[in-house]
């Protein structure tokens, strides 16, 4: 270093040594930077062709904070010798800017390393068996508060600020904190419960019986639940509700269910067990019905103006548009079952009755 500064005393004179020092500090650090962003160019096309969780996360996680460091700590560089020249009261403070500087882009590199490596975990591409969303983004979220806390906390100590004061007076005002924002710890622990308890995840379908709530889940948060209605509106929900309703997540169920009540005439009652043989017969052979569960196809009633009997089946499909193409197919056999034995399918219906003696009185009465 000797060297170099004799080097440039030579040929640029001792006045304009320090500017010369700036202009090379500076310069390197940007040369540096530029290199070092073509290095993780260059290890993130290497580490594309693995499946590896952890490379692609750490790679791209290191990218701002590596060449961030690189110009943090030039450009503080250049300031301390432009202040020692100066003889500024600046040059104090460089040390611990740059201890901060190195804080920050500590956790800059843990917040980023959590994100990235969160969206591998439920990336199918990373993961034979990806995880589950809404758990992996409650653990992000967890361990990003845990690191900025961190961060702050060991920066304001770097400054002679006492750590043990402010924890100190963050227990006492804790309590004031929370009689007064009560209903948004509520809805914090409210989503702290959902998050444990996975009632439901984003993508589920979910409704409540208790409330107007239905739709498809969009985002879960520390204080509401984003909702998409089926009229494609937002619905946002306190997650404190959560707590006092009943949900229903229809997305977990196993099957759908076909429940229908069928009336024929009462001219056909005749038919009536060969029709019900016919469709149980029918029901049994469909193959998008599930034989393993509980199916029934029996007379139930003698209706208003007509013979009822019910069917009561499952489909092995849950979803909602494919449900309604077979339960569609099994109602049309249904009608073609009783079309074929000469039946019909009854509707409402009165027949009049008119006594023998009524009639008589009338013909009478015109013969007058």
């Amino acid at each position: 270093m000797q060297v170099l500064e004799d080097w440039l005393v030579r040929f640029t004179g001792e006045a304009y040594l320090w500017m010369v020092e700036i202009f090379l500090i500076v310069f390197s650090a940007l040369v540096l930077g530029f290199l070092a962003n073509k290095l993780v160019n260059f290890l993130e096309r290497h580490t594309a062709r693995t499946a590896n969780v952890w490379d692609d996360a750490l790679i791209e996680a290191c990218r701002r904070p590596l060449v961030w460091a690189i110009w943090i700590l030039g450009v503080n560089m250049a300031a301390a010798v432009a202040a020692r020249v100066t003889e500024s009261e600046w040059y104090d403070l460089v040390a611990p800017v740059n201890r901060v500087a190195i804080i920050f882009l500590g956790a800059l590199f843990l917040v980023n390393l959590i994100k990235r490596t969160e969206r591998n975990l439920v990336h199918p591409e990373y993961m034979a068996e990806p995880m589950d969303e809404t758990t992996v983004k409650a653990m992000g979220k967890l361990l990003r508060a845990s690191v900025i806390i961190t961060a702050v906390l060991i920066a304001m100590q770097a400054f002679g600020y006492s750590i043990s004061g402010v924890l100190a007076f963050g227990g006492i005002g804790g309590l004031a904190v929370g009689f007064a924002a009560k209903d948004l710890l509520a809805n914090f622990f409210g989503g702290l419960m959902i998050y444990l308890d996975r009632p439901f995840k984003v993508g589920d379908w979910v409704r409540s019986p208790d409330k107007e709530i239905e739709g498809t889940v969009e985002d879960i948060g520390w204080r509401l639940t984003r909702i998409r209605t089926f009229d494609k509106r937002p619905l946002y929900i306190p997650n404190a509700v959560f707590n006092s309703i009943s949900v229903e997540n229809p997305s977990r169920m196993h099957n759908r269910r076909i429940y229908e009540t069928i009336g024929i005439r009462y001219d056909d009652v005749d038919k009536m067990a060969a029709i019900v043989a016919d469709v149980k017969a029918m029901l049994s052979s469909h193959p998008e019905i599930d034989q393993q569960q509980t199916m029934i196809v029996n007379f139930v009633s003698f209706g208003a103006s007509s013979i009822n009997f019910f069917i009561y089946t499952f489909t092995k499909t849950t979803q909602w548009v494919l449900f309604h193409e077979i339960k569609q197919d099994v109602l049309l056999k249904i009608s073609d079952i009783i079309t074929g034995y000469g039946a019909e399918i009854a509707f409402p219906t009165s027949t009049i009755h008119l006594p023998d003696q009524l009639r008589l009185a009338n013909v009478q009465g015109e013969m007058a």
